[in-house]
Order: structure tokens, then sequence, then C-alpha cells
């Protein structure tokens, strides 16, 4: 655990209690605190950082509040089990197989979760800059948009907005307000356009109050937002999503091979 500090530490304008729970997020976001294991006791946490009971108390229902912990009086707060998920951004870009379902919603079945995707909105919208640009679209030029949302265990972990060529969506089942059966990624090899090449930028950033509110965030704690640019033969981009979820709960997992 990091070394506490108090409330005379002029360098931090944080409140003591915010402090107590990102050291805390810290440990178990890195796995010193494992899911299940029991937090530190208040006179512990009182004692290491020069600390009120109440202080201690308001440090602990943040951590209840990100869906980290969990607790109940007279009983010790313990790690949420599953409270992070690690997400292998390779393993869902390749096309399902006949009859599987999104390779998203298979990856998290794996690991034991109920998960599945709702749908909010299928639309023509000039998409952000850096959407429009790696779409090499106009200055104004508009794109299909499929806004949806991704829950496991009925709570919503990814909202995810996915632009389209009009060229390529028109007549097809993307105009469509239906899940797409295998996946956008298997349609669109499907309509000739297979994924050959995908690049991610990932940052983290303020929600907007649509993230904050869609991710039931429990307050301004940093998102991970990913710009994915899925190109095809030729490198024509043929998709480009934005998805976004709760920094607070998630990693991200890169594999690489030396080059």
């Amino acid at each position: 655990m990091n070394v506490p500090r108090t409330e005379d530490d002029a360098y931090d304008r944080r409140s003591l209690h915010e402090r107590i729970a990102a050291d805390l997020r810290d440990d178990i976001m890195s796995g010193d605190l494992e899911p299940g294991a029991n937090l530190p006791s208040t006179t512990h946490l009182k004692a290491q950082f020069d600390a009120s009971s109440a202080t201690v108390q308001k440090a602990l229902q943040l951590l209840k509040e990100e869906r980290l912990v969990v607790g109940r009086a007279g009983a010790a707060v313990t790690v949420r089990e599953h409270r992070q998920q690690t997400m292998r951004p390779a393993s869902f870009m390749a096309p399902a197989g006949p009859g599987e379902r999104y390779r998203w919603l298979t990856e998290a079945t794996k690991r034991g979760d109920r998960a599945h995707s709702e749908l909010l909105e299928v639309t023509e919208t000039t998409p952000p800059s850096d959407a429009a640009g790696a779409l090499n679209l106009p200055d104004g030029g508009t794109a299909l948009l499929r806004r949806q949302i991704l829950l496991i265990d009925d709570e919503p972990v990814e909202l995810v907005k996915s632009y389209y060529p009009l060229d390529i969506a028109r007549s097809t089942a993307l105009m469509e307000r239906r899940r797409i059966k295998g996946g956008t990624p298997t349609l669109l090899a499907e309509l000739g356009y297979p994924p050959r090449l995908s690049v991610d930028r990932v940052s983290a950033r303020v929600p907007t109050q649509e993230q904050y509110e869609a991710l039931r965030l429990p307050s301004n704690l940093p998102v991970l937002r990913t710009l994915r640019v899925v190109y095809s033969d030729g490198e024509r981009p043929i998709e480009v999503t934005i998805m976004v979820k709760a920094g607070h709960l998630h990693e991200l997992q890169y594999e690489f091979t030396p080059e």
C-alpha cells in the first residue's frame, strides 16, 4: 500500500477520504486486495491515515458507489467479485462462425458472466472529427451510426458508437434497428469487406454527461475511450468505433510479438 498522507499535505488538494479511497482502489485494481478479500479494518485505516471514523467511512462509501467493494452494517467490507474486467480487444475482431454469437458476448460468457447488448439507436449522422477523419469523410459528411450499450450481469459496462460509410451500409442489415447475427464483422465480411487490420487509440478522459448517465458512473472518475478503425482490403476504412468504459472497472490487455 502507498505511504499514507495526512490532511496537512499541501501537495494534494484532495480531501483525506478521497486519498484513502484512492490508495485502496489502487490495491484492488493491482490485485493486492483480491476479490472476496476483507479491506483493512476501520481501526487500522484510522491509524494509518490519522483519520477519524467518519472520514474512513466516507472513503469506504466511495468505493461502494464505484461497485468495487460490498459491505453491510456490522460486517467487514470486502472486495467485490468480478470487480475488474480484463478486456482483450484482439479476441473480438474476427467474424463469428456460423451460428455463433457476437464475439464480445462469447468472450464475456467464457468468464462465467451473463452478457448481452442493447441497441439504442441507428441513424445517419455527422461523426466526431476524429471518427470522420478516420473514415475520410468531407467536412460535414455523414455516416451510419449504430449506438449500443453492452451489459454484464445487467450492469452497463461499455457504451459503443460504431460508424459506417453510407455506400457500404445502405440497403443492408446495418441500416435496420436490430441486432446483427454474429456481429458486424461477420456481416461486413459477407458484404465483401473482410476486416484485415484494426488500429486502436486509447485515452483516459473525464466522462461526458451522456457517458456518465449511460454507464451509471458514481463520480467523475476517468473513463477509457478507445477509437478503433477497422480496415479492409486496400486499406479501406470500413468501420470506426468509439468504445467508452469505466476506467476503474476495466483494463485492456494487448499482446505483441517482436517484429
